[in-house]
């Protein structure tokens, strides 16, 4: 469509189709069948939360290169703790063809959260600021190698399809104990919070935002992660919470 104004020519091609959809028309077809990890210790990415990552290590950076020429997409995800844990070469290292290095690298939990670069930032020595968006959570399959010195995973994102819907807009949880349980977890530990900010996000938000930001270790993160539903997620915290920091115990880690 083009439209002429004065002596300019304003071009409008509003009806050139996308590269790369638009976050709420992602559906299942747009997740690719590999994807490049990122993992992260105590690290939390929800969908719909918005993590911003500082990448400075060259193959991390080739990650970001690698996701911005093709789905902006990468999976975040979590190492599993290596306290009691055979750290070498997992069992099918040999099979997805790992190289000699992968002996240094530490096994991951079984699912993680695929997010979207939103906003990137380069910086003048060639390191980048990213925001990474949450879309879906995906359950890996299996690695399949390094590329350019990253990890890349097979991964299925169809068990967590309501991922991709819209927030509930009705959620069963307790918002004011929540929110009174992190007032006194926030005292106990000497950390501040934004107050104003917290008491008015919808309920979707409020369980999106709190168990990314809240100062828990890896495998009380992944049970968040891996709560089936807001209101599940919603009870985790609100156990860690009363536990005063008290985490759960290792052994009875997520997947």
């Amino acid at each position: 469509m083009t439209r002429h104004a004065g002596r300019g020519t304003v071009i409008i091609m509003d009806d050139i189709p996308r590269h790369i959809p638009q976050i709420g028309d992602m559906t299942l077809a747009d997740f690719p069948a590999e994807l490049g990890l990122f993992p992260l210790d105590e690290a939390l990415l929800l969908p719909q939360g918005r993590l911003p990552l500082n990448v400075f290590e060259p193959r991390y950076i080739a990650l970001v290169e690698d996701a911005l020429a093709t789905s902006r997409l990468i999976g975040m995800i979590q190492p599993r703790p290596l306290e009691g844990m055979d750290a070498s070469i997992p069992p099918d290292a040999e099979e997805a063809g790992m190289d000699d290095g992968y002996s240094t690298t530490p096994p991951l939990y079984g699912i993680g959260c695929i997010g979207r670069i939103t906003t990137m930032t380069e910086r003048e020595d060639g390191t980048y600021a990213i925001t990474l968006t949450g879309i879906a959570r995906f359950r890996l399959l299996r690695e399949t190698g390094l590329r350019r010195g990253y990890r890349v995973a097979r991964v299925d994102a169809s068990s967590f399809v309501s991922d991709l819907t819209d927030s509930e807009d009705d959620i069963p949880f307790d918002r004011e104990g929540l929110l009174n349980a992190l007032h006194d977890f926030c005292e106990a530990q000497g950390v501040s919070t934004q107050w104003d900010a917290l008491r008015q996000m919808d309920d979707a938000a409020l369980l999106v935002t709190l168990p990314m930001i809240c100062p828990f270790g890896t495998a009380p993160r992944q049970m968040m992660l891996e709560a089936p539903t807001p209101a599940a997620r919603a009870q985790i915290l609100r156990s860690l919470l009363d536990g005063t920091g008290q985490e759960p115990d290792e052994g009875a880690s997520p997947s």
